[in-house]
């Protein structure tokens, strides 16, 4: 049984796997939420905001890979793919589009339900492992919303903490800009980059020793900004 209960968002057009999978998750005390399309997929998941998405690849109104780049946008969220197409290329791509796991079709329940998991374990680690951060003289602690510094508290704004937060679960790696935005942001808001440069100079400028020559949040020429720490392996 699972300590919390999660929810995990369903994506599936076939009635009859979407019952199986209700069952069986419901089971574990996951709470399930259904979508028989892509557009209904969104609309749930920007909605329930779900602990992790489980999701067939072949849906009536759009690929399951151009689901999972959309949502790769503005979510972090774990993806597990669930899908009867088991071709090799095929499984890299969905891999590569953003998922965290791949099962085939026919499945069984056991390893389902143990990959499931496995992808809700890793995220957790993920978050409790970039909780806290030491940036120089600067230490930031995002569970509690605090930031100090040599001189004493260091005030961010929420949305400050948002735009840290998720650079922050992707320690060391560089993290899209139109992927930060519709987290922050919103998936409105995709092509609204000035809000996001703004936040990240006022950023800087509270956290770096010279804003002009940053140390730990950096800039990725056309691609986007990537946050290191002094813990950062």
């Amino acid at each position: 049984m699972t300590e919390a209960m999660h929810q995990v968002l369903v994506i599936e057009d076939e009635p009859s796997i979407r019952k199986v999978l209700k069952v069986l998750l419901e089971a574990e005390r996951f709470r399930v939420i259904e979508a028989d399309t892509a557009l209904r997929a969104e609309i749930e998941a920007r909605s329930h905001k779900p602990d992790l998405l489980l999701i067939d690849l072949g849906l009536p109104d759009s690929d399951g890979l151009t689901v999972i780049r959309r949502l790769r946008a503005w979510s972090p969220v774990p993806i597990v793919v669930l899908s009867a197409r088991t071709m090799e290329d095929q499984k890299i791509a969905a891999l590569d589009a953003g998922a965290d796991d791949y099962v085939t079709k026919p499945f069984s329940a056991p390893e389902l339900l143990a990959r499931v998991r496995a992808a809700l374990r890793r995220n957790v680690r993920s978050t409790e492992q970039t909780s806290a951060l030491k940036l120089g003289d600067v230490r930031l602690d995002l569970d509690r919303r605090e930031a100090r510094g040599s001189a004493g508290e260091i005030h961010l704004t929420p949305l400050e903490y948002r735009v840290i937060e998720c650079l922050a679960r992707h320690l060391g790696s560089i993290v899209m800009q139109r992927q930060l935005i519709g987290e922050v942001w919103g998936p409105e808001r995709l092509d609204d980059s000035r809000s996001l440069r703004v936040c990240i100079k006022n950023l800087r400028e509270k956290l770096e020793r010279d804003p002009q020559k940053p140390r730990y949040l950096l800039t990725e020429t056309g691609l986007g900004y990537r946050l290191r720490s002094d813990e950062e392996p």
